[in-house]
């Protein structure tokens, strides 16, 4: 049978009575409560606030290190700073502990290196006029073509004090020969020189001059001069300045009257030290006028033989433009000789 239910058909069937048997679920579950067992736990007591230890960036290995004081003991910046370079390299994750030892290292140094001026200044400008002396002496012999040609025996002495601005240098030389009872060579120069610096390469000079050089046509010739010098090269291997200023020059001639002339002196003194053994100099100097001119350039060699002596193989050369009647304009003189300094 069916009949509709607000629209919707609604199907019923129908079961006969004794078709309908009664359905018998089992009976439920016994409950059964579930304990869980509980244990004392101790906690120990809570900190606040949280402690907070400090730790420091990762420490550089002991063996980097020593290997970097070891370098630093020697006291040579250029080895501290190829091992620095080579730390570095092996341990990128350390260079700023490297380079902070490296710095600390350059500032000792330049520390150092201050005090030791001060200290050298000091003791410079203390001084009195007779210390800061360095000087040397020269014995040997030469041979003179020229006016002369012969054999002979020669000296020099050079002393030179080195103060903060000011410089002062004295040079003496000899050459003599006699043969046969007479004097074939007898040549002197004598000559002080003033330095002052007027800041790193300029600086100002005064020199006087004596010579006596009767081969040469004159007993005596006495030259004063003033001017600029620049030191061109100042390193400590080598040193090369130049000067320029008037000069005056008196000359007593053999037979000629004596004159007194205005002149250009023209000058420069070159210094190489090769090594600690070898060392090559050269000097020359111009006094340039109307009537006579001198040119003279003296070349040199030194090797060391020991601390204080050293051979020297030197050659000088001395023009003169208009000389005296019955004389020579150029001389030579090649020499080997000792050289002591002290």
């Amino acid at each position: 049978m069916s009949m509709r239910l607000m629209g919707l058909p609604l199907l019923f069937a129908a079961v006969p009575a004794q078709a309908q048997t009664p359905i018998h679920l089992p009976p439920a579950p016994e409950v059964v409560p579930f304990i869980v067992p509980v244990l004392p736990v101790t906690l120990a007591p809570y900190p606040w606030p949280i402690p907070f230890v400090p730790a420091g960036p990762p420490r550089l290995a002991e063996n980097v290190r020593a290997m970097l004081e070891s370098a630093m003991r020697t006291g040579d910046s250029a080895t501290v700073a190829a091992v620095v370079k080579v730390a570095i390299d092996t341990q990128p994750y350390d260079k700023d502990e490297i380079r902070a030892m490296q710095k600390a290292f350059n500032d000792e140094a330049a520390r150092q290196l201050a005090a030791k001026a001060n200290a050298e200044t000091q003791r410079i400008r203390n001084s009195d006029i007779l210390e800061l002396w360095t000087g040397k002496v020269e014995l040997g012999a030469f041979r003179a073509t020229g006016n002369t040609s012969n054999f002979g025996y020669s000296g020099a002495l050079n002393l030179d004090r080195k103060g903060i601005d000011w410089q002062h240098t004295i040079q003496a030389t000899a050459d003599y020969q006699k043969d046969r009872g007479a004097v074939t060579r007898e040549q002197y120069l004598a000559s002080y020189q003033a330095r002052y610096t007027l800041n790193d390469g300029l600086f100002t000079f005064g020199r006087t001059q004596w010579e006596s050089n009767k081969i040469q046509g004159y007993y005596d010739r006495y030259s004063l001069s003033t001017g600029l010098g620049y030191r061109v090269i100042k390193r400590k291997d080598m040193t090369l300045s130049m000067e320029l200023g008037p000069a005056v020059r008196r000359t007593l001639y053999v037979t000629d009257p004596a004159e007194t002339t205005w002149s250009t002196l023209a000058s420069f003194d070159f210094a190489w030290t090769v090594d600690n053994a070898l060392k090559f100099t050269q000097t020359a100097s111009s006094y340039i006028e109307t009537g006579n001119s001198t040119f003279t350039t003296n070349t040199g060699i030194e090797a060391g033989m020991s601390k204080h002596l050293k051979a020297k193989l030197s050659y000088s050369f001395e023009h003169e433009t208009s000389p005296p009647d019955g004389t020579l304009k150029t001389d030579t003189i090649s020499r080997f000789s000792l050289v002591y300094g002290f």
